[in-house]
């Protein structure tokens, strides 16, 4: 069980990037690359943006083949592992392209957790506008999209299967309605659930020589390995040698691109193919 964190219940949307068409990031990008590069290094950076730009128009997207409703549990057969400084720096890192995504048990929590409407004024989620997610319910939210009661994910340690799931806990010492919240861990009893999740970053040594990364989701019917969805994202950043004070992979343009909620893009996409049973009473 983790320590507790404690939770308000009215949470204010974090600030996204905001939405600029595909295009003019681009432009910007090409401004960032290449202001400051000779002209050798001004037409590499063009094909890399090239590249990517190709890569974004045939490749990268969602793909949804099948959908199931009611979904209750998933299986995640593997968990985003931490990352800091290091990585971000680094052209290999393998999960470059996801570099924002929540890491650890912060992963798993995004699947467990509700998603919020990403309006002040407080319109609520739709597939068109997706919001961002927290642990808590929010009594005042028009939205609460519950996620998934339970998550279950084999440790690599042991080889073993653990069920997780989120216990809220009223704070009642709280001069405001605070709520504490802990992620249970147990060993989870047979069948596993039937529909799980994975992804793949590819590490391609003429992509990420540069500066692209890419990274294939994938949610899987594993009673008959059918692929039911899939979703890839292609990364493009620069100001690898220079060593910049901002990590190279935290500021890349990607696509496509979450521009609210960005560390549970993975959860935003398999909800699309696995759609949560409703809450009992709610």
């Amino acid at each position: 069980m983790t320590h507790p964190h404690a939770i308000q219940m009215a949470p204010k949307s974090p600030v996204g990037p905001s939405k600029r068409p595909r295009r003019f990031a681009a432009l910007l990008l090409a401004t960032t690359l290449l202001s400051a590069c000779s002209d050798p290094a001004k037409e590499q950076g063009k094909a890399a943006l090239a590249y990517w730009e190709n890569k974004c128009e045939t490749v990268a997207g969602e793909k949804i083949y099948r959908k199931v409703e009611g979904v209750e549990g998933v299986l995640l057969l593997k968990v985003r592992p931490r990352a800091a400084d290091p990585e971000w720096y680094d052209r290999n890192f393998p999960g470059a392209a996801f570099a924002k995504e929540a890491t650890s048990n912060e992963y798993i929590e995004t699947f467990l957790g509700y998603e919020h409407s990403p309006s002040p004024t407080g319109e609520p989620v739709s597939p068109t506008r997706r919001g961002f997610i927290t642990t808590d319910f929010n009594s005042s939210d028009p939205s609460n999209k519950p996620g998934y009661r339970y998550v279950d994910v084999v440790d690599e340690k042991d080889g073993k299967r653990y069920r997780y799931t989120l216990r809220r806990e009223r704070d009642l010492s709280a001069k405001t309605e605070w709520w504490n919240v802990f992620l249970d861990r147990v060993p989870a009893a047979d069948p596993a659930p039937r529909y799980a999740v994975t992804y793949e970053d590819h590490v391609i040594p003429e992509e990420r020589a540069m500066g692209v990364a890419s990274t294939t989701l994938k949610v899987i019917d594993t009673q008959t390995n059918e692929v039911m969805g899939e979703l890839t994202r292609y990364a493009i950043a620069g100001g690898f040698e220079q060593h910049t004070v901002s990590p190279p992979w935290l500021n890349a343009y990607r696509c496509p691109n979450q521009s609210v909620g960005t560390e549970a893009a993975t959860r935003k996409f398999v909800d699309q193919v696995l759609i949560p049973a409703p809450e009992p009473g709610r």
